[in-house]
């Protein structure tokens, strides 16, 4: 754990007021990297999960249908925010994560992520941000 991070922490110290920790791993993570770099804590959470009012995102996967939420209160506009999460597949839920900060005005500085499934090609959903996996795993045969 203090290995993860550190080196999550190192790449974004400095440029981040709040990490966004995906639920339910991503709280384990991002409440370490937050804390070593000083910054608050926001959880994006399943449906149903925070005490506020909350807005959400429904997003596609292989075999249905999810949704998170973040408390409308969670950024001001302008928070420079990281998102984490222990894993990056198909990037579904990242990039829900994203839709949601952008509409409350967030500035997302990046993503971390502990580990990467290279042939799931979730860092595509993601263009256009900073994405850092400590380690990639790519199918063999």
């Amino acid at each position: 754990m203090r290995h993860i991070t550190k080196e999550l922490a190192k790449r974004f110290e400095g440029r981040v007021d709040k990490v966004a920790a995906i639920e339910a791993r991503g709280f384990l993570f991002g409440a370490t990297i937050a804390h070593a770099i000083g910054a608050g804590v926001i959880p994006v959470r399943k449906p149903g999960k925070l005490p506020f009012t909350t807005i959400g995102h429904d997003y596609a996967l292989e075999y249905g249908t999810n949704r998170v939420e973040l408390h409308t209160d969670a950024v001001a506009r302008g928070d420079r925010v990281l998102v984490v999460d222990d894993l990056l597949a198909t990037g579904g839920t990242a990039r829900a994560a994203l839709g949601l900060l952008d509409r409350l005005g967030a500035t997302v500085i990046g993503c971390a992520f502990v580990i990467e499934l290279l042939g799931l090609e979730g860092r595509a959903r993601l263009e256009g941000q900073d994405v850092h996996a400590l380690v990639s795993f790519a199918e063999t045969e």
